[in-house]
């Protein structure tokens, strides 16, 4: 490779913040978004601060059985001066019912912008191929500042989602290009995979922190802060990687990846993505569903639903880190299958939980298993084209991208449709025992075969060869 050790420092550290930034947008939405939502639609129960921490239930909320007493405007106010002392201040009673019929819109908003992302993947993936990685990845950055603001400033649901798409394309620039730049950098297994986790630890930090990060910024600053902090640490991230990695050039391919379709007709390739969507989406159904059953049951405020998330962004951080190295020595594929297992398992009893503490230790159980499975497919993925197809890594990210991306759509909404009809709990437990009924497959991942092509590309190109760092502009000179 033509560059250096602190080169590829400097490459790992952009990936690593874009990939940081993304991870922020996406899950800062999960805990206040109830709070932006219902203060959007009923104006006249709102606070001057809009915050489901100012509101209380009529009654205990247990899961879609559970009837509530629907109450508004002034006449949901408490007439016992003693109930009025042990709640909020300017507390007010929320009308459970309209609270619970925001699961599908809250959905809606999240899922929109995977779907986006979605369906901008197979555009991006063959787009870094021929003009390299670094141009995308700083768009990826501009977007993002520019959807950051709009949520700041928006003022109805019309325009939250639009910044929403936004956010989508903007997310898709910055993975694919940040996770194929990383694969071409990185060649060495070992390497890679602790590049994959560092990378991947960025992402994990901003969509487990995103939680309290939102919560404590919404709720004790102001209710533009977290989104103007997310495009001030934008503009930040644009304007050190455009200092770093110069994307003033486009350097076209000397060597010829494989097609996308090809490689999405892999069946390998088509095992690991869903691997990486199972995972992820029994993640999302999750965060999706969590933040109201938290608030119904427990009356929990916002910067408490936040915490939620707090163990598990230190859990998935150490795992990454710890699996980016140790999964080649144990297996990338055993880790992968242990993963999705235990996490399928602790997200089956996350429903058990009484109250705020006993949920600690299964948001810290879910954050280092997804972590356990996810750097670890993700490492498979570059693995499988250097030894079936050539080691051009733009499509094949995308495949995994939207594989990700599949979940963050189909998840909030299958869950937040789910929830009314058949219950939180239920819902934990029908996808946790989809995971783990996956889980077994990652067995086929184990010794996947070189195919025909790939003996002829190594015939052709001489191990260690640079063409591919050269054909991406990997050089921060």
């Amino acid at each position: 490779m033509d560059c250096g050790c602190s080169s590829t420092r400097l490459v790992l550290l952009v990936v690593a913040m874009a990939l940081l930034l993304d991870g922020l947008m996406f899950s800062s939405f999960v805990p206040i978004i109830p709070a932006i939502l219902y203060s959007l639609k009923y104006p006249e129960n709102s606070t001057d601060r809009p915050s489901l921490s100012n509101y209380t239930t009529s009654a205990p909320f247990q899961d879609s059985e559970a009837a509530i007493t629907p109450t508004s405007g002034s006449s949901s106010r408490s007439r016992n001066p003693q109930q009025n002392q042990t709640s909020n201040s300017s507390c007010c009673q929320i009308d459970g019912e309209l609270l619970r019929r925001e699961n599908f819109e809250v959905g809606v908003l999240l899922g929109s912008k995977t779907a986006t992302q979605l369906l901008t993947n197979p555009l991006v993936g063959p787009l870094t191929n021929r003009i390299g990685f670094h141009i995308p990845i700083c768009t990826g950055f501009v977007i993002m500042f520019v959807a950051s603001l709009m949520f700041a400033f928006a003022q109805s649901y019309a325009l939250l989602l639009v910044a929403r798409l936004l956010q989508g394309v903007g997310s898709s620039f910055s993975s694919v290009a940040g996770l194929g730049l990383l694969a071409t950098v990185f060649l060495d297994d070992v390497k890679r995979g602790q590049a994959m986790g560092v990378a991947l630890g960025g992402l994990g930090l901003g969509v487990l922190c995103g939680g309290p990060f939102a919560s404590v910024m919404y709720e004790f600053v102001g209710t533009n802060s977290p989104f103007l902090a997310l495009a001030a640490l934008a503009l930040l991230g644009g304007a050190l990687q455009f200092c770093i990695l110069k994307p003033t050039k486009i350097s076209p391919e000397s060597i010829k990846g494989t097609a996308f379709l090809t490689l999405l007709r892999d069946p390998y390739i088509l095992l690991a993505a869903g691997a990486l969507c199972m995972a992820n989406m029994v993640m999302t159904v999750l965060e999706t569903t969590l933040p109201i059953w938290m608030i119904m049951t427990m009356s929990a405020p916002q910067w408490k639903i936040g915490l939620f998330y707090v163990p598990g962004c230190l859990a998935y951080l150490i795992s990454t880190n710890l699996f980016g190295k140790l999964g080649e020595r144990i297996g990338r594929w055993l880790c992968a299958g242990l993963g999705m297992i235990l996490m399928g398992i602790i997200v089956c009893c996350i429903p058990l939980a009484k109250d705020f503490a006993s949920l600690m230790g299964p948001s810290a159980g879910v954050g280092f298993f997804l972590g356990m499975a996810q750097v670890s497919v993700v490492t498979i993925l570059g693995h499988l084209v250097d030894i079936r197809h050539v080691s051009v890594y733009g499509s094949v990210y995308a495949i995994g991208d939207m594989a990700v991306c599949l979940a963050y759509t189909v998840g909030p909404l299958a869950g937040g449709a789910l929830v009314p009809a058949v219950g939180f709990s239920n819902v934990q437990m029908i996808f946790g025992t989809i995971l783990i009924l996956f889980a077994p497959l990652c067995i086929f991942l184990r010794n996947p075969p070189t195919t025909e092509n790939r003996a002829l590309v190594d015939q052709e190109v001489p191990p260690g060869s640079s063409d591919v760092d050269k054909d991406h502009g990997v050089s921060t000179e």
